[in-house]
């Protein structure tokens, strides 16, 4: 075979080699470090880094990158600049006010055709309540990584000092506004009130308490002028006058002042345990219960959810797919997660386990809350409305709904004219 021969032979082999041989694929992450929930953290990046390692060692070809230092109060704007310049990661953590402008602005892949071929994948297995946190106009644009219920904080050593029993996990709204009512006091007899019922404790709460509802699954009405909604301001209203109208300060709970405040797992989880209780909440014993309700059958408790999507424009899709599951669908990412975290996983086998009960028992030692009640927090919660003007209609909300009750003013006739105001403002 002469030498040009062998030259053509040479290059017909390397160009094959070229086309044959795999290819690394990068697949993009988009995280935020730090908690999500705002308390100290770790090692935020242990659990994500645990699953980059074993998902590149199952898919030999695959190179998972992210980029890390993004704090999360730089995150929204961080996406937003790589999603202008067609750079977005190929997954990404979703913050819950972003989702539904992601979703509306068609940022994220639906997830439906995933989910429907995929037939090692359950939704069964979440908890419905996170699962919808990831809906959008009837599509499921996301899936949850970590959740994150609100309990209630209860000042164990005021209620002692009153004499007061720490309610158990079914109290009611009734039993909340007793004992509110009993522990409310000039304490020291110097004519001003220095010890109170409760702190923080708002009109959504108030909502979700007696079982409301205040919007449409589309946005496009809101459901002031019903009697949930009606009952909800009334009892806030009674739980504010017993306060006299005084706005009780952080620093005032802070300091052991005040029997009851809402209080979010994470809270929970990073401020009982040694050494953090030192330095909070060290000058009482406290404890958290589920949120009072309406009753056993109606009322839910708030949950918060950091979700997880797929680029639209991903040009790696089932391999995305693939990582996405890792991080939100895999028993031992969501077992390190309550490890390493401070919330709850969203997969029912995972919150539910002895194991998740281990942890939670050395972390709090006696406490009330246990894997009946986080079940129950967890089957029963409410996630916000997604719809495109949820956060906005939410603020103006807020804002008329604060003046009803620093004002007193009548709660049929507002409920009506605000009602109007929103539906027409949702319509806009």
């Amino acid at each position: 075979m002469n030498k040009k021969a062998i030259i053509v032979l040479l290059c017909i082999g390397l160009i094959f080699l070229l086309i044959c041989w795999p290819h690394k694929v990068v697949i993009k992450l988009g995280i935020f470090a730090g908690s999500n929930w705002d308390v100290p953290s770790g090692d935020s990046y242990y659990v994500i880094d645990h699953a980059i390692e074993r998902f590149e060692k199952k898919h030999k070809n695959v190179e998972i990158e992210y980029q890390s230092g993004i704090l999360k109060e730089d995150y929204s704007a961080w996406l937003s600049q790589q999603i202008l310049k067609g750079e977005e990661p190929d997954v990404f953590m979703i913050l819950s006010e972003d989702f539904n402008t992601l979703s509306s602005l068609g940022a994220l892949k639906d997830l439906h055709g995933f989910m429907k071929q995929d037939h090692q994948f359950d939704t069964s297995l979440y908890y419905q309540s996170v699962l919808q946190a990831g809906i959008f106009q009837k599509k499921q644009y996301a899936l949850p990584y970590e959740s994150n219920p609100t309990l209630m904080f209860v000042n164990k050593t005021l209620l002692k000092k009153e004499g007061i029993s720490i309610p158990d996990n079914d109290w009611s709204l009734d039993d909340f506004y007793r004992i509110c009512q009993k522990v409310t006091k000039d304490s020291n007899h110097d004519g001003i009130i220095d010890q109170y019922g409760y702190y923080n404790y708002d009109w959504l709460d108030s909502i979700y308490g007696h079982g409301g509802q205040l919007f449409n699954e589309d946005g496009t009405m809101c459901y002031l002028n019903q009697q949930s909604v009606k009952d909800s301001l009334v009892f806030l209203q009674k739980l504010t006058a017993l306060n006299q109208g005084y706005r009780v300060s952080a620093e005032q709970f802070d300091k052991g002042q005040v029997a009851f405040s809402p209080m979010p797992l994470s809270q929970y989880r990073t401020y009982k345990p040694y050494p953090w209780r030192v330095k909070k909440y060290s000058q009482f014993e406290w404890d958290c219960v589920k949120m009072p309700s309406l009753s056993n059958q109606q009322g839910h408790s708030q949950i918060s959810t950091l979700l997880m999507g797929l680029s639209s424009r991903s040009q790696h899709e089932q391999l995305a797919w693939e990582f996405l599951k890792t991080l939100t669908y895999d028993q031992q990412t969501q077992t390190e997660l309550i490890e390493y975290s401070q919330g709850i996983s969203s997969l029912k086998t995972v919150s539910e386990s002895k194991h998740t009960l281990d942890i939670l028992k050395e972390e709090a030692g006696d406490s009330q809350v246990n894997l009946s009640l986080l079940k129950d927090v967890m089957e029963n919660a409410m996630n916000h409305n997604q719809f495109k003007k949820y956060e906005s209609a939410l603020n103006l909300l807020t804002t008329h709904i604060q003046q009803i009750i620093d004002n007193n003013a009548d709660i049929d006739t507002s409920l009506i004219d605000l009602q109007k105001q929103m539906n027409q403002y949702l319509k806009d």
